[in-house]
């Protein structure tokens, strides 16, 4: 298993490079005068060319990469101050560090993220699973048709309807707002429940169908034939062989599904009006805030493959053939 980690981590530093490199010239080769951004309207010459030496794009474009990428391990320096590792720089807009405004937003946008992760995981498996054990009456063609209706609405058309039924028509709950975990965990997790509930609902249809087919197909399997064979009861054969081998595919499309599941973070946050990441990266496109968005891509990046890791461990908590390999 310590193998396993270690050969992973060392993917992740390799892909965390490329993806760095790739962001850097893929921003810093465009026809576009940065420092110009930077400067904003009525900028003098003489400032301009002070501000262009100050975010040392006076320097060949190779020195520039060493520097964006030796900041991110040892910190840099700029005229605000001198910028901590990881340093992804400052931002045109705001003159703030790029770091700094990310970890600002970064609670919100992972609270949205793990809050509706584990209700989809807990409502989309428990479902599929009760209709598996349900097939063919009713309760599974109850569950398998409410999968495929509500797998047809998006975030942004579910959003306004709940809150319409929720908070503007009937004032059950409120607007969602975002409180600190440590100050109140309950009203933390009031103020973020129509977001995870709505963000959940699209991926709970999708877990429920893939769970349902994938426990059906895993009762069908000689090794629980078996096991019934031997006069177990169904309940023990059901969640003791079926159960863990129909996790494994479900495993699979989880790793898969991560940065679908971040950019659906993205547009809660826009719909239901939330300051996260998401919201951060969209208002530096518009601005043409490049240091900014080259962060929010690099730290999306790393999020992912830090989350990629993890499925990659229940993976092969799972199943141990990938622990031999």
């Amino acid at each position: 298993m310590l193998q396993f980690l270690i050969r992973r981590l060392t993917g992740a530093v390799v892909i965390m490079f490329l993806v760095g490199a790739f962001t850097f010239f893929l921003f810093y080769t465009v026809p576009q005068d940065f420092a110009a951004l930077s400067c904003g309207k009525n900028c003098s010459p003489e400032n301009l060319a002070v501000i262009r030496e100050n975010l040392g794009l006076d320097k060949p474009i190779t020195t520039q990469f060493w520097e964006f990428i030796t900041g991110i391990v040892a910190g840099r320096d700029f005229p605000q101050g001198h910028c901590s590792a990881p340093c992804l720089g400052v931002s045109f807009d705001s003159g703030e560090f790029v770091w700094d405004s990310i970890i600002d937003r970064f609670p919100l946008t992972l609270s949205l993220t793990v809050g509706g992760l584990v209700i989809f995981l807990i409502l989309g498996l428990g479902s599929g699973l009760l209709a598996a054990w349900k097939r063919g009456t009713a309760t599974d063609k109850i569950v398998s048709g409410a999968s495929i209706v509500l797998s047809s609405f998006q975030i942004y058309l579910l959003g306004p309807i709940v809150l319409g039924l929720l908070v503007y028509s009937t004032g059950i709950m409120e607007f969602p707002k975002y409180h600190n975990f440590t100050d109140n965990p309950g009203t933390w997790a009031l103020g973020m429940l129509i977001p995870w509930v709505v963000m959940a609902t699209i991926f709970t249809a999708q877990y429920t169908r893939m769970s349902r087919s994938t426990m059906i197909e895993q009762l069908q399997e000689e090794h629980v034939r078996t096991a019934r064979a031997k006069g177990m009861k169904q309940r023990y054969v059901f969640f003791r062989y079926a159960w863990r081998g129909s996790l494994i595919p479900i495993v699979t499309i989880l790793g898969m599904d991560l940065s679908s599941l971040l950019s659906g973070a993205v547009v809660t946050e826009f719909t239901f009006d939330l300051a996260g990441i998401g919201r951060l990266a969209v208002d530096s496109s518009l601005t043409k805030d490049l240091p900014v968005t080259m962060g929010v891509m690099l730290f999306g990046a790393f999020f992912i493959l830090l989350l990629n890791i993890l499925v990659d461990l229940v993976y092969a908590y799972i199943d141990p053939r990938v622990r031999l390999s």
